[in-house]
């Protein structure tokens, strides 16, 4: 569950901390039309999950010149300079060159595959705009969260999301936006992780490399408007099999524009592709469960709660599920005590 927000007056000046959730984009984004604004070449719909999360503590201190950032208790030198730029956002905002300690971890694999880039940066962005007393409001923060990474935009909203692709070049009407909150139509995820290891083509790369060099980008983008209209109307229709058909549909063609590449990314390993199979022999057997995938090997099968427990079982059976995590759907970042921090 996530915790209640509080108010940061008892975490002290300068100092605040954020839980932000992963999102599972149905509706799939893969491409940029603006790499430095992270600008999608399509908009994008996503569910935000409640029981993954990262939670990030920011304290700026007046007069250190340096930032420090500690990532699941670990520095990773790519991860800090993007934090460091997301910072730097920020304090444009608020008129101050202060350096800040930043420390971060998700109950989650990170970089595999699970949108920790997500949850990460929408929780970094809320915890330092509140830390700075900027006074956001949420498409402010979701314009800023985008900036650090992309799919970020979605996770400052709960529920069902849908993310704008916008047509201003400065990007200011790219911002996600509420569809459904996540009790309107309570379903469920279980997630079949079949690698814990970090992705060796990251997104923003495989995204650059398959439009440079996928032959089905155009057809890629030329359909995406029809899905998103199919799964918005689902969305408000709670109608299963219209969002199941969609979801899997985009899902595919993501992976096929990435296959298509020259050379070929394949974020699939064996056990996925028996996953798959496995979602598909469940729903022509009746259980309402279809499955999305985003890049990297998990599987996310998303279901009617009372079919998660027949859906997990049936995951767990296959060779290669390392385990499988069980979710629902939550609220959007939020403002946390420091003992949030510590649970």
């Amino acid at each position: 569950m996530n915790p209640e927000p509080r108010t940061t007056a008892a975490l002290g000046k300068f100092h605040a901390a954020a839980q932000a959730q992963p999102n599972i984009a149905l509706v799939k984004y893969w491409g940029k039309r603006d790499v430095v604004l992270n600008l999608p070449t399509t908009g994008s719909i996503s569910i935000t999950l409640d029981s993954l999360w990262t939670r990030t503590e920011v304290r700026f201190v007046p007069g250190q010149a340096h930032d420090r950032v500690s990532l699941n208790g670990r520095s990773d030198a790519a991860e800090t300079k993007r934090v460091v730029a997301c910072l730097d956002l920020l304090r444009q905002r608020a008129a101050v060159d202060w350096g800040a300690e930043v420390d971060s971890r998700n109950n989650f694999p990170t970089a595999a595959g699970l949108a920790s880039s997500a949850s990460g940066f929408a929780a970094l962005v809320r915890a330092g705009a509140q830390a700075l007393d900027l006074g956001l409001d949420e498409t402010e923060l979701s314009m800023l969260a985008r900036r650090c990474s992309g799919s970020a935009a979605r996770s400052i909203f709960g529920g069902y999301v849908e993310w704008a692709r916008g047509r201003l070049t400065d990007g200011s009407d790219s911002v996600a936006l509420p569809l459904l909150p996540a009790d309107a139509w309570p379903l469920r995820v279980a997630v079949a992780v079949t690698s814990i290891a970090a992705k060796q083509i990251g997104s923003s790369e495989g995204m650059r490399h398959t439009a440079q060099s996928s032959p089905f980008q155009a057809s890629w983008v030329a359909t995406q408007p029809a899905d998103l209209t199919t799964a918005r109307n689902a969305i408000l229709a709670r109608d299963f099999d219209a969002l199941a058909l969609v979801s899997e549909h985009s899902c595919l063609k993501m992976h096929a524009l990435a296959l298509a590449a020259q050379p070929g990314l394949l974020y699939w390993n064996g056990a996925t592709v028996e996953c798959m199979h496995c979602v598909r022999t469940l729903r022509r057997q009746g259980v309402p469960v279809f499955f999305t995938i985003d890049a990297g090997p998990q599987l996310k099968a998303v279901c009617a709660p009372s079919a998660i427990g027949q859906v997990k079982a049936a995951l767990r059976e296959i060779p290669g599920v390392l385990h499988v995590l069980d979710s629902g759907l939550g609220a959007g970042a939020c403002v946390i005590a420091i003992g949030a921090l510590e649970a």
